[in-house]
């Protein structure tokens, strides 16, 4: 596994980095051995300190995981232990899923862009200012776009690769019949799930056209 480890107003020494090496290493040969790469993140804010770990341990999983402690090695760990925690949970799902992914074509999914849109309303904006737009259509204006995988999941899969990437929303093609789907964390904790094809009202549209 490729490991990069980045230090933000803070020193990355050769003992922290031998320490956040062996903690992955152990985790994930206990876990999930065939990650590909991890990217971990420790960075000084005011009197804390805080670790963002990010590993991408199969085609389109991502597992994430951040704590914020009084100094790196503690929040380190911290984060360490929530991965550990994740992975615990999606041991057999994650293996079963991979191992799908291998065997068929169909898994791998989609190519789509992916937009990131200038926010509209800032505070920030002088008084009267309009925010800034594309007048093509009207639309905020496009800060940057990138190629990105739309995968053909269950909803548990779905589901599953969300709470693990720490995502709030994440948009799919239902393996059951091919739709857009859409799973999305709501704010009471559960999981919501849209699905146009159980919409009752998109069926009749349908069959009578």
């Amino acid at each position: 596994m490729q490991l990069t480890l980045t230090g933000k107003q803070t020193e990355i020494g050769e003992a922290l980095r031998q320490h956040v090496e062996n903690t992955l290493g152990s985790i994930l040969d206990k876990y999930f051995k065939t990650a590909i790469e991890a990217h971990v993140v420790v960075s000084k804010e005011a009197y804390r300190s805080r670790a963002e770990i990010s590993i991408h341990i199969g085609r389109g999983i991502v597992v994430n995981a951040r704590a914020a402690a009084s100094e790196a090695y503690a929040a380190f760990d911290a984060g360490a232990e929530r991965l550990a925690k994740q992975l615990r949970r999606y041991k057999r799902r994650l293996r079963d899923h991979h191992a799908k992914a291998r065997e068929s074509a169909a898994a791998l999914g989609e190519r789509v862009t992916d937009y990131v849109l200038a926010p509209i309303g800032d505070e920030g904006e002088a008084e009267g200012e309009e925010p800034e737009m594309d007048g093509a259509n009207g639309a905020p204006a496009v800060i940057a776009e990138m190629s990105t995988e739309l995968p053909m999941l269950t909803v548990g899969e779905a589901a599953m690769r969300m709470d693990l990437a720490e995502a709030s929303v994440l948009l799919f093609r239902n393996r059951s019949h091919g739709e857009l789907n859409l799973v999305y964390r709501r704010t009471d904790g559960n999981i919501g799930w849209i699905d146009p094809e159980l919409d009752p009202a998109r069926r009749t549209r349908r069959s009578a056209s």
